[in-house]
């Protein structure tokens, strides 16, 4: 994937409800509300590509210098 120059967080989102709505913060001042439908269905989706992303991570060969 392309990052665009742009290196992963590794700080964690934070979750919290208020009055009915689920709101995520991240870093950088990233922050969106979500209907606890959405909410629960972007944790399934973030909890199965963090299993592939640290599946693709230890298949990668290390870099030899040249």
């Amino acid at each position: 994937m392309d990052r665009h120059g742009r290196e992963p967080h590794q700080q964690a989102g934070i979750a919290s409800a208020e009055e009915g709505t689920v709101m995520l913060d991240g870093p950088d001042g990233v922050a969106i509300a979500l209907t606890p439908d959405a909410a629960e269905a972007t944790a399934h989706s973030l909890i199965a590509a963090a299993d592939e992303a640290r599946g693709q991570t230890s298949q990668q060969t290390p870099r030899i210098p040249a």
